[in-house]
Parts: C-alpha cells; structure tokens; sequence
C-alpha cells in the first residue's frame, strides 16, 4: 500500500508537471533515488564488505560508503549508520537513546546546527540514494503532502518514474 501511495503521489507530480509545461531540472544520478524501508536501510550499516554504507538524515538516505574509514564497520561513526539519525547528528552525540529520527524536545541551537551539519556535510559530500518511509508518508500511512518529489535534490522525471 505504501509503495502504491508512493507511486501515485510521484505520478500526480508528474502529470501536473506535464499539463502546467513546467521542466524539471534533471541532474545525472548514478542510482535512482526511491523509497528505503526502514528495514532496508538497516542492511547497509557497514558491517558487510563490498556493500553500500547508508545513513539517513531528516529522512534522506545518503550513501556515506566513501567515508568509510568514519562510517565503516568499526569506524567511529558506525552507530549512525544503517538508520535514521537525525538527533544524534543534531545533537553530535553517538548515544543510542539519541539514534532516531525523532527531533521532539532539541532546541532552536541544535536544529540550527542539523541544518548547518545536513547542508554542509551530507548533502555537500555524498550522494542521496533515496527517502525513508517517514519522509514520503505520515504515521498513518497515508501521503505526507508536504513532500514534493520534484523540489527534492537529484529528482528526475526519467529515473523517479
């Protein structure tokens, strides 16, 4: 269902896309950006040779694999791969109970440097390989309306459809 959810919100975009004669900036990917479960993701924590190392921060999914002498398997920053670890990168902190998504309670100081970190480090140095489940689609499941396939980095018509 939410594949489909997916799918459907990625298709309107484009038809609106189409209909309105708007172009889509298209930047060349190596790999098409998609929806990662979070049970997907966890495979690529670094702990098997010859496989992508992947983090995801504000619910996209970065492939960190080139740093991974820092994200590797025994690396110092191999608890934040594999998942979703917003707070702890908000909050430059490698405490288990800080790697989750969840940015409830940081303060104005730390999200400024989420932000700052997301932009200058992540999105600057690795390439995104796609988006979590959290990031596309509410708790319930259903189409997070805020999400706009074409305002995200690395969208293309072409690869996304």
């Amino acid at each position: 269902m939410q594949c489909t959810t997916v799918f459907m919100i990625v298709s309107a975009a484009a038809l609106v896309c189409l209909a309105c004669g708007t172009k889509v900036k298209e930047k060349k990917t190596s790999t098409p950006v998609r929806l990662i479960t979070e049970e997907e993701l966890e495979m690529y924590d670094g702990s098997r040779d010859g496989q992508p190392i992947y983090m995801a921060v504000k619910g996209v999914v970065f492939d960190v694999t080139t740093g991974k002498e820092f994200y590797g398997k025994g690396a110092p920053y191999n608890a934040l791969v594999g998942k979703d670890s917003t707070r702890a990168v908000a909050k430059m902190s490698l405490d288990p109970a800080d790697l989750t998504h969840d940015t409830t309670g940081l303060t104005e100081e730390q999200l400024q440097s989420l932000d700052r970190i997301f932009t200058g480090t992540y999105k600057a140095k690795y390439p995104i390989v796609g988006y979590t489940a959290r990031h596309v689609l509410n708790e319930d499941g259903s189409p997070n309306k805020n999400f706009k396939p074409e305002d995200q980095p690395h969208f293309t018509m072409k690869e996304e459809l």
